[in-house]
């Protein structure tokens, strides 16, 4: 877990596929800077935190949970979760199902679960989403991505990038070494899989998020559509979003200066 700041107001950044905390390394600085504590933990099967086998181990309450505990050992007063991507899709179940008290949340990059369920009704996204079904088979997917020296892993990143000079070598490095260790791909993997099999477990119920929520979406993301965006006021009453009109799907890592900025208008000091 990467760690930075101090005081009682807990910032929790919790990243996507296939990331680390590595992904916050731009926002780690400023959110210390504002007086946050910022806990940037790799989360279940990435880098070197637990790896548990088997796809039931990556179910979404087992990762809710992690989260809980993450926050419970802070002995914060006080929490904010900020998300990307999957992180993302933790973050919005965390705060519809009330697990811990949080102040704030901000998204990136991913829509809130009754919007994401309702774009997956319509081909644009279906066929975005293609990925997600290949991940579903056995053994494949992790052969694709991990060969070359994780040809795979790195193109998710610049293939997909717009201004591809923000994932030089020796950041695609990072990403693709933690993926080659053996088991960790299958454990990243692993969390498509079990949203695949135990999808009751995706049950948004009325989805209403009472906490100031900021999304923020780079609107060149070709995993996901900016239209699963629309609707997120009738969940979220305190809404505030921010697109940036050409950044990828990394938005953060990509865009830092720009998300920063948000971040900084958006979030009470906290000093």
């Amino acid at each position: 877990m990467a760690e930075a700041g101090a005081g009682d107001h807990l910032a929790l950044l919790l990243h996507g596929f296939p990331e680390l905390h590595y992904s916050w390394r731009h926002q780690i600085p400023l959110l210390a800077e504002l007086g946050y504590r910022v806990w940037a933990p790799n989360l279940r099967g990435y880098g070197n935190s637990s790896r548990p086998l088997g796809v039931e181990a990556y179910r979404l309450p087992h990762l809710l949970e992690d989260v809980a505990g993450l926050i419970d050992a802070s002995g914060a007063k006080q929490v904010t979760l900020i998300a990307h991507d999957w992180g993302g899709v933790l973050a919005w179940f965390f705060a519809i199902r009330k697990l811990r008290p949080i102040e704030r949340l901000v998204v990136m990059n991913l829509p809130h679960p009754a919007c994401m369920a309702e774009a997956l009704r319509h081909w644009p996204q279906r066929r975005r989403s293609w990925y997600m079904a290949f991940f579903q088979i056995p053994r494949l997917p992790e052969w694709t991505l991990l060969q070359a020296d994780a040809r795979g892993i790195r193109g998710a990143f610049r293939d997909m990038a717009i201004d591809k000079s923000r994932f030089p070598d020796s950041v695609l490095d990072v990403y693709a070494r933690a993926a080659q260790v053996p088991g960790a791909l299958t454990a990243m993997l692993n969390w498509y899989r079990a949203a695949f099999r135990y999808r009751a477990d995706l049950d948004a119920g009325n989805g209403k998020v009472d906490v100031p929520t900021l999304q923020i979406w780079g609107e060149k993301d070709t995993a996901l559509g900016i239209e699963a965006l629309e609707g997120t006021d009738r969940f979220v009453a305190d809404l505030t979003v921010r697109r940036l009109p050409n950044v990828s799907h990394w938005v953060q890592q990509e865009a830092p200066e720009a998300v920063n900025g948000y971040l900084r208008d958006w979030l009470p000091n906290a000093g």
